[in-house]
């Protein structure tokens, strides 16, 4: 059986895009979430005004860039449990991009990108946030939404 895991991503912008944070939940519930360093003169508006203020929830998840690398490796090695492969659900190629850059270019081979944009209902994406009281454009909350909202 194929795992499939849900990653989100925030970022400075869309033209030089450096990773804010990242988060991941599995079908089965697990969850990985980080934040890194990144060049706050970078940012755009949207950014500065939407996602910045929602970071630092979660004490623990700062790390530097190479930190991440490990922890993430770390973290998809114990998700992955004996599988053949696992599947990243991205709804942007940039999610993946990202990814693949905190990986330092390094993806493990059982790792498959996903698309699944075009699978997230809305609706009851929209409805997560609302029944959870959580806000929008936060890598983890992000992640649980789409997870939630796919068919």
């Amino acid at each position: 059986m194929t795992l499939k895991i849900f990653l989100d991503t925030e970022f400075t912008d869309f033209i030089r895009p450096h990773l804010i944070s990242i988060g991941m939940v599995t079908d089965s519930g697990d969850e990985f979430y980080a934040e890194i360093p990144y060049p706050e003169s970078e940012c755009s508006d949207f950014v500065r005004e939407t996602v910045i203020p929602l970071l630092g929830r979660f004490s623990d998840a700062i790390y530097s860039k190479e930190d991440l690398s490990v922890r993430l490796r770390i973290w998809l090695e114990l998700v992955r449990a004996q599988r053949d492969h696992i599947e990243i659900c991205v709804d942007s190629q940039t999610d993946w991009d990202l990814l693949i850059n905190a990986l330092e270019y390094q993806v493990p081979k059982w790792c498959r990108q996903t698309f699944v944009g075009n699978s997230i209902d809305e609706l009851v994406r929209c409805d997560f946030y609302r029944t959870n009281k959580l806000p929008e454009h936060h890598a983890l909350y992000d992640a649980m939404a789409n997870r939630k909202a796919f068919r």
